[in-house]
């Protein structure tokens, strides 16, 4: 990892790359995406504060344990003067991440579990199926992968299909 010297205050998207082990465009992501701040110099290069070094590393780490880029944003947000994050921001935010990180775990898990149900069928459309209904909300009322739209009985019975049967 390249060491920057104690008297840069500034890094060029370059180094913030080579410090952070982001690729360039990750970068230039977070910051569209009002994650990270730039400024742009005379020649319209951007420059980063070194602790956006510290707050790449929070975003990435989020990301690493499947937090949204929007509900890191939402956190980031939060912090005073749009600070860096601290150990203890991690910390607090990291136990209010908890439950929904549990709740991806037990889905995920229950997914592994049915999974051999359905790898065969290539249908997705049994009634039970818990890959395309996973709370079978609809499975009493009728069985298929689409919810479909309950109709009226039509007015028009003009064929739709090449067999001249009707639509409804």
């Amino acid at each position: 990892m390249p060491q920057i010297p104690e008297k840069i205050h500034e890094l060029t998207v370059g180094q913030l790359a080579a410090r952070s082990g982001a690729a360039v465009s990750a970068l230039h992501f977070y910051e569209s995406k009002g994650l990270i701040d730039s400024r742009r110099t005379t020649g319209n290069q951007r420059r980063y504060t070194r602790d956006t070094l510290r707050r790449v590393a929070f975003i990435r780490a989020a990301q690493r344990v499947g937090i949204p880029l929007a509900t890191i944003r939402e956190a980031l947000a939060e912090l005073p003067e749009g600070r860096t994050p601290t150990r203890e921001d991690w910390a607090h935010l990291s136990e209010a991440w908890r439950a929904e990180l549990d709740e991806r775990i037990k889905q995920l898990n229950r997914l592994r579990d049915h999974l051999t149900d359905c790898i065969g069928c290539g249908c997705l459309s049994l009634a039970t199926c818990v890959l395309s209904n996973p709370d079978d909300v609809f499975g009493q009322r009728q069985s298929g992968s689409r919810l479909l739209v309950e109709r009226k009985p039509a007015e028009h019975t003009e064929p739709c299909r090449q067999d001249a049967t009707p639509c409804n």
